[in-house]
């Protein structure tokens, strides 16, 4: 199985966590947030790994040398150039899977309980183009979806803003939900990626701005089992999780 690690963002968040490391190598329980991703998504059954990269490209390079890439198949699809956002970077890395399965996407400071491989699987028995992981937490930005679960709009509750392709979207008829930076992109998307003109752009805006020509369903998710370790103040909460996988080293 596929699954992209999409670990290319600044980590400004993260203070003086990142200044001289990505926040991908920033350490959570005795290991980086890299290393954890990776031991927990093989241990799901993902045998196939792109990770983007940016910030600090050098040292993740040589970070994965050192540790011999796990003993896992890793290619890297370095942003060094120009970081692409969300759906540019996920476009671009996509190219670099030489097979036609579908691909789960995870954020580097991402820690949750959420069946990986049945989430997959699901997306997989499900045909749809893409499955997003989504909770119904407090956000700034939701997502909202229909009663069979597909994607129908988006809004801003800082700005007011409201987006969907529908016209008419009415959001207080829809169920609204915080994307939790987990999905499954199948194959059937990429045509459409390549024909956004921009080099850099966001795959959620992506995703609003053809809900109505893809299919584009949600999978709940429980809203405590999961975390964005982005932020100091949440690495403790990280460290809960990581403690209730109770993953092995990949590598001695």
């Amino acid at each position: 199985m596929n699954a992209l690690i999409l670990a290319a963002g600044l980590g400004t968040r993260l203070g003086e966590l990142t200044s001289d490391r990505p926040k991908a190598l920033v350490q959570v329980a005795g290991k980086t947030m890299l290393e954890h991703q990776l031991r927990r998504l093989s241990a799901a059954g993902f045998d196939r790994f792109v990770i983007n990269i940016h910030h600090f490209a050098p040292k993740v390079r040589a970070f994965l040398e050192e540790n011999g890439n796990f003993g896992l198949d890793i290619r890297l699809s370095d942003e060094s150039d120009l970081l692409l956002d969300t759906g540019g970077g996920i476009r671009k890395a996509f190219r670099l899977f030489d097979n036609q399965d579908p691909v789960l996407v995870h954020n580097v400071d991402i820690f949750s309980m959420t069946d990986l491989r049945a989430l997959y699987q699901g997306h997989v028995q499900s045909k749809a183009d893409a499955t997003l992981l989504v909770a119904h937490r407090t956000t700034s930005r939701y997502l909202y979806f229909d009663a069979e679960g597909m994607l129908r709009g988006w809004s801003n509750e800082k700005t007011g803003q409201v987006r969907s392709p529908f016209a008419g979207f009415d959001k207080s008829l829809y169920a609204p939900c915080a994307f939790q930076g987990i999905h499954v992109l199948s194959r059937s998307l990429l045509p459409k990626l390549e024909q956004v003109p921009a080099a850099k752009f966001s795959i959620t805006d992506f995703y609003v701005d053809n809900a109505a020509s893809l299919q584009l369903r949600s999978v709940l998710s429980d809203c405590q089992d999961w975390v964005d370790a982005g932020k100091p103040e949440t690495l403790a909460e990280a460290e809960r999780i990581i403690a209730w996988q109770g993953l092995s080293p990949l590598c001695s």
